[in-house]
């Protein structure tokens, strides 16, 4: 009777959550939309185009790669430093197009889709360039040490721009992994337009995916530097599933589907039970995309595998759900109902995790299935349904009152940490700004900064869901390109309903008995 009683109050209180979101939020999700891509114009590095919309920036790191004898110029800035770091670049570019292929026609009806292809070849582009021989991938320029030293813009960047690789002597089979993944799905996009680019960009993923199969490593083992910003926690093992599944999907080839169903086990991808999705950390994106495969009769011989992995994906999404028996496996969620990961930096956590439930509860409706949690059954509405949650709560509908997303709403956060967004712009005072003359007369500031970086995703609140709106309280008020991206996709989908994640063809919550 106890049990009964604590699935039941497990699945109100997540009932509770949803539908108060559903009737009291009325977020644009077509503006945060078009704000979200916006914001990938802000980060980018490199010679900007004529048609850039982002006036406050101006040309940046024009010698990136000089010193090596190797174009470097262009690519994005990973937050809001002045390094281009590759690991978390390629998974910005894999999710924008991972939601560009699943909700482009949302997309394009809100008419962002040439502006979601631009976002995505200013990536691909920067890793064709990276990738200067099969098994040579130029990983990353600038150091965080000594850019960190500095507050500049990145129109006048004097720290190093050094630039780092990963070869057959130096391995890196996880950003060659994540890389080739980014190129694979882009290829799917570009395949109407632009047929020859994603041949191309096809032939660099194939390219990269066997030069980091053949020589197995760890990036951050190769380039120390990256150690301590963006190391490999995870190993490499889940990115090299990940590429396998994305160059499947762009190929259609069996031998990619084979590398996924023979390595499973011993790569992690049937044992590994994941709460979280990161730019680190792919198993639980392996997992749903895999789980995915069931629907299509010619992948029955590797079913028992695929189950598996189905397993494992259901498990993180009830996880989200808090829906699993045993509540340690289950995300946290603070008072307001945020899920809560971890104290940096966790909407990239929530972001992610949006995504993945609003992706698998299209796919549970289109094939006419629930979820089974241990605690209870969830229909594909009420998936969405939470990951709208999410999402109303990061543009406002908060404890806070607070917007999370940079230029949504009437308050948003003001102090970004981002270098070139707290300066005055280039194009306002073209006069050089020193190295620590932007900590002496810009970082201190109380003042709001004086560029708006719309569509930047901060940081978030803490457990409590308190929130420091400062320049220095960097855990909380740095954005990341890899948020935002994972937040195009949950944008277009609902934009695309309005909003409406209800219907007549789901039954609800059904406890287990």
């Amino acid at each position: 009777m106890g049990s009964l009683f604590t699935q039941c109050f497990a699945l109100l209180s997540f009932i509770t959550i949803s539908l108060f979101t559903f009737c009291e939020s009325n977020s644009n999700y077509g503006k945060a939309l078009s704000q979200s891509l916006l914001y990938f114009e802000s980060q980018r590095s490199g010679r900007l185009p004529y048609n850039q919309r982002v006036t406050w920036r101006h040309h940046s790191g024009l010698t990136d790669g000089l010193e090596q004898g190797v174009d470097l110029v262009g690519g994005y800035y990973d937050a809001g430093d002045n390094v281009k770091f590759g690991l978390p670049m390629a998974f910005t570019i894999t999710m924008l197009s991972w939601a560009a292929i699943e909700y482009g026609e949302q997309i394009n009806s809100a008419g962002e889709y040439a502006h979601a292809l631009e976002a995505i070849k200013w990536g691909t582009d920067y890793f064709i360039k990276a990738h200067t021989h099969p098994n040579v991938l130029w990983v990353q320029v600038g150091d965080g040490d000594t850019d960190h030293y500095c507050w500049q813009r990145p129109e006048d960047m004097t720290t190093s721009r050094r630039a780092y690789k990963v070869d057959a002597n130096n391995p890196g089979s996880d950003v060659a992994g994540e890389t080739a993944a980014a190129l694979a799905a882009a290829s799917i996009l570009f395949r109407r337009t632009n047929p020859h680019y994603s041949q191309l960009l096809l032939h660099h993923a194939q390219q990269l995916f066997e030069f980091g199969d053949k020589y197995k490593g760890r990036y951050d083992e190769s380039v120390g530097v990256a150690k301590g910003y963006y190391g490999s926690v995870s190993g490499y093992k889940d990115e090299l599933l990940w590429a396998a599944i994305w160059l499947h999907r762009a190929t259609k080839k069996e031998e990619y589907l084979k590398y996924l169903v023979d390595k499973a086990f011993e790569f992690g991808g049937t044992t590994w039970a994941m709460t979280e999705f990161s730019w680190d950390v792919k198993y639980a994106g392996v997992q749903l995309i895999a789980s995915m495969l069931l629907k299509e009769e010619k992948h029955k011989k590797h079913e028992a595998i695929l189950k598996q992995y189905r397993s494992k994906a259901e498990h993180y999404l009830c996880a989200c759900l808090s829906l699993n028996q045993n509540s340690s496996t289950n995300v946290q969620r603070t008072p307001g109902g945020l899920l809560y990961i971890r104290q940096w930096n966790n909407m990239q956590y929530v972001a992610t995790a949006s995504f993945l439930l609003t992706l698998y509860s299209d796919h549970l409706l289109a094939t006419h299935q629930n979820l089974h949690c241990p605690k209870g059954i969830v229909g594909p509405n009420d998936l969405l349904a939470f990951a709208k949650s999410q999402v109303d709560y990061i543009l406002g509908s908060n404890p806070m009152g607070m917007s999370y997303m940079v230029g949504y709403g009437l308050n948003f956060v003001l102090r970004v940490h981002h270098r070139g967004a707290s300066i005055e712009s280039y194009r306002g005072n073209e006069g050089f700004i020193g190295c620590t003359q932007g900590y002496d007369n810009w970082y201190g500031r109380v003042d709001p900064n004086p560029n708006v970086l719309s569509g930047a995703l901060v940081g978030g609140p803490d457990m409590k869901d308190k929130f420091k709106d400062e320049r220095n309280n960097y855990i909380q008020t740095e954005a990341c390109t890899y948020n935002t991206a994972a937040l195009v996709g949950v944008f277009a989908r609902l934009h695309g309903s309005h909003g409406d994640v209800y219907d007549n063809h789901t039954p609800p919550f059904i406890a287990s008995t």
